[in-house]
């Protein structure tokens, strides 16, 4: 199983010089655990980039993969996460949710990058 963090997915979807190393996590859809966190995050931007109906282009792709919802359960693992790694809140979402669903973390946020279960590429300096 597999979770794409938010800037993975934006990554991809820009077509930027990291989406390649999304790109197999992403395109598996039947091994896609997608957070309801992420199709916020994703949204709201391409919202605000490229227009509403860019972004829900891309929300539709990201719907092929298994959407978790945030149950009271995964909020309190998030929160404990949160509190033990001091991260953000939508990171310890995206986190917590990988773990219940024993699946990979791709991402490119620095602060994952020796963390494990997570397969982590530096973002490039464009």
């Amino acid at each position: 199983m597999n979770v794409v963090d938010s800037s993975g997915w934006l990554e991809y979807f820009a077509g930027g010089d990291t989406a390649d190393f999304f790109s197999a996590a992403i395109e598996a859809t039947a091994e896609l655990v997608v957070p309801t966190v992420t199709l916020y995050e994703v949204f709201e931007r391409i919202h605000q980039q490229r227009g509403e109906g860019d972004a829900l282009q891309a929300i539709a792709v990201m719907q092929q993969g298994a959407v978790v919802d945030l149950t009271g359960t995964l909020a309190l693992e998030a929160a404990r996460t949160s509190v033990s790694r001091g991260l953000p809140m939508a990171d310890s979402i995206i986190l917590a949710t990988a773990r219940a669903h024993a699946a990979t973390l791709w991402t490119q946020d620095s602060h994952f990058a020796d963390v494990e279960g997570v397969e982590y590429v530096q973002k490039s300096g464009r």
